[in-house]
């Protein structure tokens, strides 16, 4: 049991997408139960964005450029004040209470061996089933998002808890951010950066990637990698640095969306998944 005062520090990548970010930040004062810390990188910033920072008193670090999301996470981790790190994607809107939920199952630990992420409610369906996203549709963008909708409802669209933590909006302890190095720099702007952090964590010995059914945000749906013209071949880098493809990944390691039962063990592969991985390693000589 933690009994030590938990906070956040919230760390929030944007690219010229103010209108969402002032309704991110808003729901997370409006929406939160306890005062977290929130860091913004600001990347270029060219749409008044730093300018609003500052009027709203908020720390942020900017770049002239698109940085992306690795350089971004690493940079804001540098200066977080707290134990806990959160990150969240500008185009996220939390539901209320997501940190006490999550708060709440920190407290049930002893340790801090664990990766844990809310979950996500999207307006689309997933083409992967599998994917532990609540689907309902109360708009893709700031300027038709309805709020008011989704509150008389969100309760109904919490559920159990889940394995799979990966994606934002997750929280790691630092001794574990630490321990995986950030997010890998060769993902960068952050295409499969985040199966890659997953599977950096695995290898230290992480085990326990819990996704929390009552912690709910809301997420119109990559705004901001929607624009971005020079992506980074990250499903190749993934399977070229791990040998495995990402996908398979969450499904024979995570168990991406299946019901929480406490840490993961050590997966049994499959004879086809072991040819397969066999193929690959080869395949990866080639291209490396």
């Amino acid at each position: 049991m933690q009994n030590q005062e938990i906070r956040f520090s919230i760390l929030i990548p944007t690219w010229n997408n103010l209108e969402c970010l002032r309704l991110c930040i808003a729901h997370l004062r409006e929406y939160s139960r306890y005062s977290h810390e929130i860091l913004v990188y600001v990347n270029e910033g060219i749409d008044g964005t730093t300018e609003w920072l500052k009027q709203e008193n908020i720390k942020y670090i900017q770049s002239d450029v698109n940085d992306g999301i690795c350089i971004a996470m690493n940079a804001l981790a540098k200066i977080a004040t707290n134990e806990y790190l959160v990150y969240i994607n500008d185009d996220m809107m939390v539901l209320p209470d997501w940190d006490f939920e999550l708060i709440e199952v920190i407290k049930q630990y002893s340790h801090t061996d664990f990766f844990l992420s809310s979950t996500t409610i999207e307006p689309n369906a997933s083409t992967n089933p599998n994917l532990p996203i609540q689907v309902a549709n109360f708009g893709n963008s700031a300027e038709n998002f309805d709020n008011l909708g989704l509150l008389q409802v969100y309760e109904n669209l919490k559920t159990v808890d889940w394995n799979g933590a990966s994606w934002p909006l997750n929280v790691i302890h630092r001794k574990w951010w630490d321990r995986a190095g950030g997010y890998s720099l060769e993902f960068s702007p952050g295409f499969y950066s985040d199966p890659d952090f997953s599977m950096k964590l695995w290898q230290n010995g992480m085990r326990d990637f819990r996704g929390v059914g009552k912690s709910l945000v809301y997420h119109f749906g990559s705004k901001s990698t929607k624009k971005v013209k020079k992506k980074n071949k990250g499903r190749e880098e993934f399977i070229k640095k791990w040998k495995i493809s990402a996908n398979d990944f969450y499904r024979y390691y995570l168990k991406m969306g299946s019901l929480y039962a406490g840490p993961l063990k050590d997966p049994k592969l499959p004879i086809g998944f072991r040819i397969k991985s066999f193929f690959r390693k080869i395949w990866s000589i080639f291209v490396s």
